[in-house]
Formats: structure tokens, sequence, C-alpha cells
């Protein structure tokens, strides 16, 4: 199993900065992805940003040039810094990891943080 602890959200005027943590616990495998998802009520939750262990990062197209994922492998934490925010960037972030096996993988979530940008 895997626990998830975030932090960081919170209430933030148009063109400020945040940035969110997550802090991993339990059993990692050591192939995995570590990302943030967001939802707004009565949409799907859609990824922002992931890095994988082997160093790979994406973006959704909406942040890029504004935020900014990092992993600290030794903490098991990734980061979520974003700059220049948006209220449409306001949402529910999640942090995801996924723990990936040669022929599986599982999700595991945080329990969700509220980022509220003001106009």
């Amino acid at each position: 199993q895997v626990q998830l602890a975030e932090s960081g959200g919170g209430l933030v005027q148009a063109g400020g900065s945040l940035r969110l943590s997550c802090a991993a616990s339990g059993s990692i495998t050591s192939d995995n992805h570590m990302g943030w998802y967001r939802q707004v009520p009565g949409k799907q939750r859609e990824l922002v940003a992931l890095t994988t262990s082997g160093g790979y990062t994406e973006y959704v197209d909406s942040v890029k040039g504004r935020f900014t994922i990092s992993r600290d492998n030794a903490k098991n934490t990734v980061y979520l810094q974003m700059n220049d925010l948006k209220p449409e960037d306001t949402a529910v972030y999640y942090c995801n990891v996924r723990c990936r096996w040669t022929w599986s993988h599982k999700d595991y979530w945080g329990q969700g943080t509220q980022v509220t940008v003001s106009s």
C-alpha cells in the first residue's frame, strides 16, 4: 500500500504562485509515475503534469511555461510549482502515484487540495 500526503493549496490572487507537495510512503515500485491532476465540479479529472522514474515529464498545454513538476526520489516526494496562476486554474488538485510492474499497474490518490485563484 502507498499513502499520499498533500499540502500547499490555498487562495491566491491572479498572477501569484503556489507550491504543492505530495509525500508518498509505503511500498513504491522503482518504476513509477508521480503526477498532479485537477478537477472542477461537473468536469472530468484532468492530468496537469507528471514525472516518471525514468525522467520523463509531461504537462497539459494550458500550464506549459507556468507550472513545473519536480520530484525528490530520496524523499518520495513530488512537487508542483505553479506560477502566474489564473482563475481558470481554480480546482481541487490531486496527487497521483502509479506503481508499475511488467504486466500491471496500480494508482494511488491523495485526498486533494483546493487551489483557488481570484481575479
